[in-house]
């Protein structure tokens, strides 16, 4: 099995190169945006990184639950989600299940023994997850695609849906050909009475040296017969957002990438504020936050994200929806945020707060050339 994935070839390469956002042999956000850090900023960058201050992990596993009983029982209002870590969620739509980015693995990176290592457990298993109808991956970064991740869900035999060229990678950690669906930007498929399409989104690929844009980054629209959801993998704040309402939305829930974020970076990712921003250009609904509180992948604070949220969506009159990890959550039915990721932050406070530099970082794409993720 391969460690990084495979090139795709034949009539998968051809489809790529019919693409409008596949130009000079790489695929191009249609706003320039690339990864980098803004000029003269790479080295204070990298002292911060390396020797900056900031609680980038917490001292303690945050609070979790098991899904399993409550997974038992159908959602009430036909949309449920899961969040499990990270950008990992497992939603239940109008009766059906599906789990977007799964990683499982403890560290991001093609190799055990370095690579950013999670701070925080999946509350469960692979093995434990009920039967899925779908899973979406958004594009091929190590803590998005998790190659031990998908050769133990290509073992159930589940139906994947990615963008162009990422179907090339799963082949090379087993999923069947016949198994997997690609798809360009505003390309739908259906799934018995689910509607996904493949949408717009800001950000970058690759898995190693030599293959860089040579895959495509999306986001994912999920609608069935009474519900729907959006799902942004990594992204900018890009002004398509608005397309994506008026031609796939409005959504009854909202999953958009909040940490990982710096200003040297913002075009390719969104963090706390620019999230909100992205949430109005989508037309709002039930915002559920994900890409925090579990890898350790840029220079700010664990709970940063999650208590900028918390400050600044009653000012916007977003809807919050932020469940402890494997808590299975309603939107229709939150009406209020309990900060549960403070238990652990007070024992920081209690202990002293630490400084750890960040650790087994080798053969990773660290924040001073390019985000990892």
């Amino acid at each position: 099995m391969s460690l990084f994935g495979r090139s795709a070839v034949g009539a998968r390469l051809e489809r790529i190169q019919a693409s409008p956002r596949f130009s000079g042999g790489v695929f191009k956000n249609p706003s320039g945006a690339t990864p980098g850090l803004k000029s003269g900023t790479a080295l204070s960058t990298m002292g911060k990184f390396f020797f900056g201050g900031e609680r980038r992990s917490p001292l303690a596993p945050l609070p979790s639950e098991s899904p399993l009983d409550r997974w038992l029982r159908p959602a009430d209002s036909g949309l449920r989600a899961t969040w499990l870590g990270h950008s990992t969620v497992l939603v239940e739509i109008d009766g059906r299940r599906v789990l977007t980015d799964p990683v499982w693995s403890d560290r991001a990176s093609p190799v055990g023994f370095a690579g950013p290592r999670r701070f925080q457990p999946v509350p469960v298993s692979i093995e434990a997850l009920p039967p899925l109808d779908a899973v979406i991956l958004s594009h091929d970064h190590y803590d998005h695609l998790d190659r031990a991740a998908v050769a133990a869900l290509a073992l159930r035999g589940v139906p994947f849906f990615t963008p162009l060229g990422v179907g090339a990678h799963l082949e090379a950690f087993g999923v069947p050909a016949e198994s997997i669906t690609e798809l360009d930007w505003w390309d739908s498929v259906e799934l018995g009475d689910l509607t996904i399409t493949a949408a717009p989104s800001q950000h970058f690929s690759g898995r190693g040296p030599s293959d860089r844009n040579r895959t495509l980054w999306s986001s994912f629209a999920v609608r069935g017969p009474r519900r729907s959801f959006f799902f942004s993998g990594d992204t900018g704040l890009t002004p398509e957002y608005a397309a994506i309402k008026e031609r796939l939305g409005p959504f009854d829930l909202v999953m958009l990438e909040v940490g990982a974020f710096h200003p040297s970076w913002g075009t390719i990712h969104l963090g706390p504020e620019n999230a909100l921003e992205a949430l109005k250009l989508l037309g709002g609904g039930a915002f559920l936050p994900v890409h925090w509180g579990t890898f350790n992948l840029a220079i700010h604070a664990w709970d940063e994200p999650a208590e900028t949220l918390l400050a600044l969506a009653p000012k916007q009159d977003a809807q919050l929806v932020m469940p402890r990890l494997g808590a299975p959550v309603e939107p229709s039915h939150v009406d209020r945020v309990d900060p549960w990721w403070r238990a652990v932050a007070a024992l920081e406070k209690k202990e002293g707060c630490r400084a750890p530099a960040p650790e087994d970082e080798a053969g990773t794409e660290l924040p001073v050339g390019d985000p990892i993720d």
